[in-house]
C-alpha cells in the first residue's frame, strides 16, 4: 500500500534562531506547513520545501501570551490561529505578497522552450511570498488543551471543562459560545440516551479532540482517560443540542485521529496500543472494530516497551495510519490493521555492527500532499544529539546549532488503487512515486518483439535469451515476465508536466502493462513502453482548463477520463486515442450532470459513482465511419444509492462484474459469465452487492432486437463482506479455471484475505439443493496483496526491505547512520493450498478436487500439495491438545488422487522434523509400503528419497534389504548415478551409521571400488601436476587394499561390505554378459568405476566365453547400430588389404585414446597370479616394438620429429556427453549434425590416394557403423585383450574387420596360459561364422578370405611363434599425450609398459568419440583444442577410426 524508500532528507531552516520548532499544522489541501516553535510562528511552502515567512512575537507579547503550543489552518488557508500557553488564541491572516509575488521563481536558460509559455504556466512551479498579521487574540482564560476547524468555526477545549465555540470572522463577543462539558449528556449508546447510566463529568475536560465528517461528530479523549464522541443533534452547535456516547472498559486514552473515508475513530493508548472503533448505526454505540499493536512474534524486544502512543495521523487518502509512541519510532497500519512498517525492528533498531540504536523520538509529524511525504520534528534530546555528533564531524553546515532546526521528510511511494482503484490497476502492480511509477510488467520487448534493441544475446550460442510468446497472450501476461525478476520497472514522470501539475493524484495502467497514465492537479500525460516516450496536451491551455476528478482508466487504445472543465464549468467523460496526439480536438467528449468521484470500466462499458450518490452506465463503442479514431459513449443505466450511503466521500471502489449468485450459475451457462451482472461498491469498508433482478418475465435472448435491448434492474443491495480494503474480480473467463476466474478476492487487513468463491455441481448433475451457490473462504498470507493473478493461483505484492550503511567513520549521528536506506521489492505468493484446505475443512472435498485439477499444469503444483501437507502435519503433530477431527488423514486421501502422491509424501517428510514422522505416515500409510509403490511405478529417484525415510524408522536390516532391491533395480535400468549413491548408502548402513541418515550425494565417502576413486581424484585434482595425479593413484591403491577403520571390528564391518556390494556389481556384470549386451556392460564399467579386466580375468573360462559366435556377432550389430558389410565392388586383392589407409584416414585421435585406455586400465585388485599374467603378456609385446621409443618414460608429445597433427572429430552437440579422461580436449560446444566426420589434415598423410583407393575407402565407411559405436568397440576390444578373453576378442575382431586382431589372438593362442578348450571354441566359431556369412551375409566373405592363412593356421594348429611386430597396440598403451580438463592438466604418464592404470572405464567415460561411455559432465572444459602429436606407426595401428 505505502512503502518507505531512500533515505529521509533534512530540511534545515535559514534564519537564526535559539528556539526549536516542536509542532508542524498542515494547511487543508497540505501545500503549506505551518511550523510553531515558542514565540515564532513559520510557514514552509511543500514543492519546493522552502521556509516562505516567520512571524517572532515580541518579548513584551511573548510575556502576556506565553509560549505557542497549537496551531490550526481555516479550511480555505487564509488564517490561522495558534493557541499559547496562559490561554490566548491568537488568530493570523495569511496574506498574499502583492506586489512581490514570488519569494522563489524557476530561471530557465535563454532559448529554452518553457520560457514561451502562456501566461500564469510559471506560477505553478514558484513558492508564492506570503506575509502574516495578527488580529485581534482572543483570551479563553483557561489552558487550551485542544484546537479543531469547522467550516465557519473554530473549536478550542480548555482545561476547565469547556467546549469554545469561535467565527473565524466575527470574533467578538457576539461570536462566541461556551458549552460546558457537564452539560453534555453520555451513555453507552444512543438508545438509552435519556435514562441509562450517565458518566459523571465533574473535573474531567477534552484533552484531544477531531472532528469526523462523515459520522459528523467529534471524536473526544478526555482527562480521565475516557474514550467518547459527541454527536450535535442539529445542525448548529448548542449545548442542548450535543449527545455524547463512551466508550466502556478503557481508561488510558491519550491522542485520537480520525478517518472520514472509512467512518472510524483510531485512539491511542496508554499502554502502546491503538484502538479502532466504529460507531454501529443501529444503536449508535462505539464498537472496536480492532486493534493496531505490535506483535510479539515479530517485535519480541520492544512491543511491550514502546510507552504510551504519542500520535497518530492518517494519510490523505485515508488508506494507511502513521502512529508514534513516547518511545520514539514510526508504525505504519492500513485501515484495517496489515501491518506495513515499523522502524522499532531489525536494520532500522540496530547499526551494521549489531549494537542497538536509540529509536527516533518525535515530537511531532505530519503527511505532506498526498502522501508522498511524511514531515517529521524530532524531539529537541534528539535534536541536540545529532547536532553534537555533525559539530564534530565539522560537516558542511554552518557552525551554529542554532541553524540547525531540521525538519526530516520521509518519502514514500504508494500503491495505485489507494485512489484510482479501477480495474487495470488491479491486474498489475503500479506504485507511484512524487515524480515516478514502478511497474512490475515485464519488459515489452520480451512480449511483443524480438528485434528490439534489448533482446539479450546469449554470450556464446548468439540466441536470443527470451522467445516472444504470443503477442494474443498479453491480458495474462506470462509468469515469467511478472516473476521473473525481484527489480522494477521504473519510469520517471515528464519533469515538464510534473514542474507545474505536482503533486500527481492518479494513476492507471492497461491490463497488459505497457501504456500508464497519470494526472495531477490539472490535465494528463501517458506514456507507453513500446516508444518509451511521454504524451503531454500540446496546448497547455487545455491541460490547465481541465482536472481529473473520478480518476483514470484504460480501455482498449483509449484513455478514459472524469474530469471538470474550467472554461464550460461542467462535468465531462473524455476518452482520449493514446495513438493520436494529446490534444482536445482528438477527444470523445460527454457531459455529465453531477461530479464523478469513481470511475471504472468492465469490458465495453464504463461506471461512473457520482457526488449525489448515483450510479451510471455507459456503453463504449468504436466508430468505424469516422475517419479518426473515435467512440461513441451512451448512457445504458442510472441507479440511485442514496438510501444506502450516508455520504458520498465514504465509498471507497465501485467495480462492475460478472459474479451472480442465483441458480443460474449452472454449468450450462457459462457465456453468461461475460455479462456485467452485478456492481460491487466497497462502502467504507463493507462490500455491498447489487445484483440484476432476474425475477421478472424474462426475454429470450433470440427474441429481442439488439438495439432497445432495455438492462435489467438491480436488486436491493446485499451485504457480502466487512473490512474490505481492496477487490479484485476479471472479466476474462476460461472453461478450465472456473472456479478462480468467477470468484471475488477481498483483502481485509490483518485478517489476511477472503476469497469468494463459486461451486460448481460435477458433470453437469442436478446441484445439490442445500449447496449454496458460493462460499467465502479466508485464508492468511505473508504479504500486502497488490495484484491477483487468477489463472497462476498467485497473488502479487511488494515489501519494504532495507540496507544498512553506516555512512563515514566517525559520523554516528548522520541521517545514513541512523536510518537505514528503503528499497521495496516484488513478492509473489501461492494461496491455493490454502483455499484447498479450507475446502476440505468444510467436507467440500469434490470441489477442492475440481479446483486442483484445473490447476494441476502449473509450474509449482507439486509444492502446493507439499505445503498443504506440511501446514496441517506442523498443526497438528505439534498441538497440545488432542485434536478431534484431524485433518490429515483426508488432506492424504485428497493428495492420493495426483500422481505426484508419492514425491509429495516424501518431500514433505523430508522437510519436517523426524519427530513428526510417525504422525504423518500413520496417516499417509507405511513408508515400506510406499517404497513398493516407487519400485511398481518405476519412479527410482523417489523410492531413494524413501530409503532414507526408512534408514531412520526402521532397523538396518529392513533398509539394506530395501536398497539392495532398489539398487539392483537401478542397476536394471542404468541409472548411474543413483547406483553411485547406492553403493554409498550400502556402505553407510554397513559401517555402523544407522543413528544418523545417509551423506547427502554431494559427500566424499570411501567409494567401494578403487576406480570410483580414481575418478574422484582425477576430478577434483586436474591442476595439479601429473606427477602428484600419479602418486594419488598408488595411495589409492594401497587404501583400497588395506581398509582402514577404528577398529579391527570396523574393518571387518566395512570389507564385509565391500564385498557384499561387489557381489551384486560381479552379478549384474555377469548378467549382461550372458545376456550379450556388451555395450550396456561397457557402460556400467565407465559409470561406476567397475574393475572390468579384473573380473573378465577371473571369469575368463567361466561366464567371459562365447558359446554362439554368430548370435553374439548379430548381437553386436544390433546394439551398436553397426552395418551388416556389404561385398565392394573393387577387387580383393587391392594393396589396401592390410588396413593401412584405414590407419590414415582417421586413426590418430583414436590411437590416442586406446592409449589411453589401456594406460588407465590396469589398477587392478585381481589375485596376483592373474594380474602377473597380464604383465607378462605386455611385457612380452612391450619391448619388442619395431621402431619407436614408446616405452621410455620420457617420452612426451612434443619430442618427437616425424609427428602429425591429431584429427579433430568433433562431437555431437550433447552437452552431457563430452569426455573426461579423453587424450585430446574436444570442446564441448563444437558440435555437427549425428553422425561424426573427420577432419583431415593435408600433411597427415604421405600416401597419395588413387581413384581405386578412394573407392576402397568409401566402401570401408559404408560398412562402418557410427563412429561413436567404433570408439566403443574398440575400448573392449581392448579391454578383452587384457582380460586374456580371446572368444569375444575374435567376434569383436570380426565386427570391426580387423585382420591384425584375428591374427594377433591366433598367436596367442599357443601360449601355455591359454586353455585347449579356447582354441578349440574360437576354431568352431570361426567355422560356424565362415558357415553362416556363405548362407546369409556374404559381406562377410572378402574378409575371411583376408584372414584365410590365420584360420588355415589355426586349423593345422601349429605351434609357430607369432610375429611380435603384430601387438603394437599394448607399446602403444604408454603413451598419453593431452592435456585435460578444466585445468589444461597432463594427464598421467606411464611409467612402464603397462603403467599405474587405473580400473577401466573411468578414463573414458564419454559416449562421445572423446570417450566412450557416458558420464555426468564434470565443470565446462574450456574450450581449447589441444593439438596431438603422433608418431606414424608400422602396418598394424591400435586406432579405433
Amino acid at each position: 500500500m505505502y512503502f518507505l524508500t531512500g533515505w529521509p532528507r533534512r530540511l534545515l531552516c535559514p534564519l537564526r534562531n535559539a528556539e526549536e520548532p516542536f509542532h508542524i499544522q498542515p494547511s487543508s489541501q497540505r501545500f503549506y506547513f505551518a511550523l510553531l516553535s515558542e514565540t515564532q510562528l513559520s510557514i514552509w511552502f511543500s514543492r519546493p520545501s522552502v521556509l516562505i515567512v516567520s512571524y517572532i512575537e515580541s518579548e513584551k507579547a511573548a510575556a502576556q501570551f506565553g509560549f505557542y503550543q497549537k496551531a490550526e489552518w481555516k479550511p480555505d488557508d487564509s488564517m490561522i490561529a495558534v493557541a499559547t500557553a496562559n490561554g490566548y488564541i491568537l488568530l493570523f491572516d495569511v496574506l498574499g505578497g502583492g506586489e512581490e509575488k514570488y519569494l522563489y521563481e524557476p530561471i530557465y536558460p535563454k532559448g529554452s522552450p518553457r520560457v514561451k509559455v502562456t501566461p500564469g504556466y510559471k506560477e505553478e512551479q514558484c513558492a508564492p511570498a506570503l506575509s502574516l498579521e495578527m488580529k485581534k487574540p482572543v483570551d479563553l482564560e483557561a489552558p487550551i488543551t485542544s484546537l479543531q476547524t469547522l467550516q465557519e468555526d473554530l473549536l478550542v477545549c480548555t482545561a476547565d471543562g469547556y467546549l469554545h465555540v469561535l467565527h473565524w470572522d466575527g470574533l467578538g463577543s457576539n461570536g462566541r459560545k461556551a458549552i460546558c462539558l457537564t452539560t453534555i449528556p453520555f451513555s453507552l449508546d444512543l438508545q438509552s440516551a435519556r435514562g441509562g447510566p450517565s458518566l459523571d463529568l465533574e473535573g474531567v475536560y477534552i484533552c484531544c479532540m477531531e472532528y469526523c465528517l462523515t459520522l459528523d461528530g467529534f471524536a473526544v479523549v478526555l482527562s480521565d482517560g475516557r474514550l467518547g464522541f459527541i454527536t450535535p443533534l442539529s445542525s448548529s452547535i448548542t449545548a442542548d443540542q450535543l449527545q455524547g456516547v463512551w466508550a466502556a472498559d478503557v481508561t488510558d486514552g491519550t491522542c485520537v485521529a480520525v478517518n472520514n473515508k472509512y467512518r472510524l475513530m483510531t485512539f491511542g493508548c496508554a499502554s502502546g496500543s491503538v484502538l479502532v472503533y466504529m460507531i454501529d448505526t443501529t444503536t449508535g454505540s462505539m464498537q472496536l472494530s480492532h486493534k493496531l499493536e505490535l506483535t510479539p512474534k515479530h517485535y519480541p524486544d520492544i512491543y511491550n516497551k514502546t510507552g504510551a502512543v504519542k500520535l497518530i495521523r492518517w494519510s490523505p487518502d485515508y488508506s494507511v495510519v502513521m502512529v508514534t509512541w513516547e518511545c520514539g519510532g514510526l508504525s505504519l497500519w492500513s485501515v484495517f490493521g496489515a501491518h506495513l512498517i515499523c522502524t522499532l525492528g531489525e536494520d532500522f533498531a540496530h547499526h551494521s555492527d549489531g549494537t542497538k540504536k536509540d529509536p527516533l523520538k518525535i515530537s511531532s509529524m505530519s503527511w505532506g500532499a498526498e502522501g508522498y511525504h511524511l514531515w517529521v520534528i524530532p524531539s529537541r534530546q534528539e535534536r541536540r544529539k545529532q547536532e553534537d555528533g555533525e559539530q564534530d564531524v565539522e560537516m558542511i553546515c554552518p557552525p551554529h546549532p542554532s541553524l540547525q532546526t531540521g525538519i526530516l521528510q520521509f518519502q514514500f511511494i504508494k500503491s495505485a488503487l489507494t485512489v484510482n482503484p479501477c480495474t487495470s490497476n488491479q491486474e498489475q502492480v503500479l506504485l507511484h512515486g512524487e515524480d515516478r511509477l514502478y511497474l512490475t510488467c515485464g519488459d515489452p520487448t520480451q512480449i511483443h518483439s524480438t528485434s528490439d534493441a534489448h533482446t539479450n544475446l546469449h554470450p556464446r550460442d548468439g540466441s536470443p535469451l527470451h522467445h516472444p510468446p504470443n503477442p494474443d497472450s498479453s491480458l495474462s501476461q506470462g509468469l515469467n515476465t511478472l516473476l521473473g525478476h525481484k527489480h522494477w520497472h521504473v519510469v520517471q514522470i515528464h519533469s515538464t508536466y510534473l514542474e507545474s501539475n505536482w503533486p500527481i493524484r492518479f494513476a492507471a495502467i492497461d491490463t497488459a502493462g505497457q501504456c500508464m497514465a497519470v494526472a495531477g492537479r490539472r490535465g494528463f500525460a501517458h506514456y507507453s513502453l513500446f516508444t518509451r516516450k511521454w504524451k503531454l496536451f500540446g496546448n497547455i491551455t487545455q491541460e490547465q482548463n481541465m482536472t481529473v476528478t473520478g480518476g483514470l482508466a484504460w480501455w482498449k487504445d483509449f484513455v478514459v477520463v472524469a474530469c471538470y472543465n474550467f472554461t464550460d464549468q461542467q462535468e465531462q467523460l473524455r476518452l482520449y486515442q493514446r495513438s493520436s496526439n494529446l490534444d482536445n480536438a482528438f477527444a470523445s467528449v460527454t457531459k455529465l450532470h453531477s461530479d464523478t468521484l469513481l470511475l471504472n470500466v468492465f469490458r465495453d462499458m464504463v461506471i461512473l459513482f457520482r457526488a449525489d450518490c448515483s450510479i451510471c452506465l455507459y456503453s463504449m463503442e468504436k466508430r468505424s465511419d469516422s475517419p479518426t479514431p473515435s467512440v461513441n459513449v451512451e448512457l445504458l443505466q442510472e441507479v440511485s444509492m442514496s438510501r444506502y450511503i450516508p455520504h458520498p466521500a465514504l465509498v471507497v471502489s465501485v467495480t462492475l462484474t460478472s459474479v451472480r449468485t442465483e441458480t443460474g450459475i449452472s454449468l450450462k451457462a457459462p457465456q453468461q459469465a461475460c455479462m456485467a451482472e452485478s456492481i460491487m461498491l466497497n462502502l467504507a469498508g463493507q462490500l455491498i452487492m447489487l445484483q440484476r433482478d432476474r425475477s421478472g418475465p424474462q426475454v429470450r435472448d433470440k427474441e429481442a432486437p439488439a438495439v432497445n435491448k432495455k438492462l435489467l434492474p438491480f436488486c436491493p443491495p446485499v451485504v457480502l463482506a466487512q473490512c474490505v480494503e481492496n477487490v479484485w474480480t476479471t472479466c476474462r473467463s476460461n472453461k478450465k479455471k472456473r472456479h478462480l476466474l468467477e470468484a471475488l478476492w477481498l483483502s481485509c487487513g490483518e485478517a489476511g484475505m477472503k476469497v469468494w468463491l463459486p461451486l460448481f455441481p460435477r458433470d453437469h448433475r442436478k446441484p445439490h439443493s442445500f449447496l449454496s451457490r458460493r462460499i467465502m473462504l479466508p485464508f492468511h498470507i505473508n504479504i500486502y496483496p497488490l495484484a491477483v493473478l487468477f489463472e497462476d493461483a498467485l497473488v502479487l505484492g511488494a515489501t519494504n526491505e532495507t540496507v544498512l550503511y553506516d555512512g563515514l567513520q566517525g559520523s554516528s549521528e548522520s541521517l545514513e547512520a541512523l536510518f537505514p536506506y528503503c528499497t521495496v521489492e516484488r513478492t509473489s505468493q501461492i494461496y491455493l493450498h490454502h483455499i484447498l484446505r479450507q475446502l476440505l475443512v468444510r467436507n467440500l472435498g469434490e470441489q477442492a478436487l475440481m479446483l486442483a485439477q484445473s490447476c494441476a499444469s502449473l509450474p509449482y503444483f507439486p509444492h502446493v500439495l507439499e505445503l498443504m501437507v506440511h501446514v496441517v502435519l506442523e498443526e497438528e503433530a505439534t498441538s497440545r491438545e488432542p485434536i478431534p477431527d484431524p485433518l490429515l488423514p483426508t488432506v492424504a486421501k485428497f493428495i492420493t488422487e495426483f500422481p505426484l502422491f508419492l514425491q509429495t509424501i516424501v518431500h514433505c517428510a523430508r522437510k519436517t522434523e523426524y519427530a513428526l514422522w510417525n504422525y504423518l505416515f500413520a496417516a499417509v500409510g507405511n513408508p515400506k509400503d510406499l517404497f513398493e509403490e516407487c519400485l511398481m511405478a518405476q519412479d527410482l529417484d523417489t523410492a531413494a528419497s524413501y530409503l532414507i525415510i526408512l534408514q531412520n524408522m526402521e532397523v538396518p536390516a529392513v533398509s539394506r534389504q530395501h536398497a539392495t532391491l532398489l539398487f539392483n533395480t537401478a542397476l536394471e535400468q542404468g541409472k548411474w548415478d543413483l547406483c553411485r549413491h547406492m553403493i554409498r548408502f550400502l556402505k553407510a548402513i554397513g559401517s555402523g551409521e544407522m543413528e544418523s541418515p545417509p551423506p547427502t550425494p554431494s559427500t566424499q565417502e570411501p567409494s567401494s571400488t578403487g576406480g570410483f576413486e580414481f575418478f574422484r581424484n582425477r576430478s577434483i585434482s586436474l591442476s595439479q601436476s601429473a606427477d602428484s595425479i600419479a602418486t594419488g593413484k598408488f595411495n589409492l591403491q594401497k587404501t583400497f587394499s588395506m581398509p582402514s577403520g577404528s577398529s579391527a571390528k570396523g574393518r571387518d564391518v566395512e570389507c564385509a561390505e565391500n564385498m557384499y556390494i561387489d557381489m551384486m556389481l560381479w552379478r549384474h556384470a555377469r548378467h549382461l554378459l550372458e545376456q550379450v549386451r556388451l555395450r550396456d556392460l561397457g557402460c556400467f564399467s565407465a559409470q561406476l568405476g567397475f574393475e572390468l579386466i579384473g573380473w573378465l580375468c577371473r571369469e575368463r573360462n567361466r561366464v567371459a566365453r562365447v558359446d554362439d559366435f554368430v548370435s553374439a556377432l548379430k548381437k553386436l550389430h544390433r546394439d551398436f547400430l553397426w552395418p551388416f558389410p556389404v561385398i565392394p565392388v573393387g577387387s580383393l586383392s587391392s594393396p589396401l588389404r592390410n588396413g593401412r589407409c584405414r590407419s590414415v584416414l582417421s586413426t590418430q585421435l583414436l590411437k590416442s585414446q586406446s592409449a589411453d585406455s589401456l594406460l588407465n586400465s590396469d589398477m587392478d585388485t585381481a589375485p596376483p597370479s592373474t594380474a602377473t599374467t597380464n604383465h607378462t603378456w605386455m611385457d612380452g609385446l612391450g619391448q619388442s616394438t619395431k621402431d619407436t621409443d614408446t616405452a621410455s618414460p620420457a617420452h612426451s608429445n612434443q619430442n618427437s620429429p616425424q609427428t602429425h597433427d591429431a584429427f579433430l572429430s568433433l562431437l555431437t552437440n550433447k552437452v552431457e556427453e563430452y569426455s573426461v579422461g579423453s587424450a585430446t580436449d574436444l570442446t564441448e560446444t563444437s558440435s555437427v549434425v549425428d553422425g561424426d566426420w573427420t577432419m583431415v589434415d593435408e600433411n597427415s598423410s604421405t600416401l597419395s590416394l588413387s581413384q581405386a583407393e578412394l573407392e576402397h575407402i568409401s566402401m570401408e565407411l559404408a560398412n562402418k557403423g557410427p563412429h561413436k559405436s567404433q570408439v566403443q568397440l574398440r575400448y573392449l576390444l581392448h579391454v578383452f585383450m587384457e582380460a586374456g578373453c580371446l572368444e569375444w576378442c575374435v567376434v569383436i575382431g570380426l565386427i570391426l574387420r580387423d585382420a591384425n586382431v584375428i591374427k594377433q589372438v591366433i598367436s596367442f593362442l599357443d601360449s601355455p596360459e591359454v586353455p585347449p578348450e579356447t582354441s578349440q571354441s574360437i576354431r568352431n566359431g570361426l567355422l560356424a561364422v565362415d558357415a553362416w556369412a556363405s548362407t546369409d551375409c556374404l559381406g562377410y566373405k572378402p574378409f575371411l578370405n583376408l584372414i584365410q592363412p590365420q584360420l588355415q593356421l589355426l586349423m593345422d594348429s601349429t605351434s609357430e611363434q607369432a610375429q611380435p611386430e603384430a601387438f603394437q597396440p599394448a607399446s602403444q598403451s604408454c603413451k598419453l599425450t593431452a592435456s585435460e580438463g578444466p585445468g589444461g592438466a597432463a594427464a598421467p604418464r606411464a611409467e612402464d609398459g603397462r603403467g599405474a592404470a587405473a580400473p577401466l572405464g573411468l578414463a573414458l567415460p564419454s559416449l562421445e568419440p572423446a570417450g566412450v561411455f557416458s558420464r555426468p559432465p564434470p565443470e565446462d572444459s574450456p574450450p581449447e583444442q589441444t593439438e596431438e602429436q603422433r608418431e606414424e606407426e608400422g602396418t598394424y595401428d591400435c586406432t579405433l577410426s
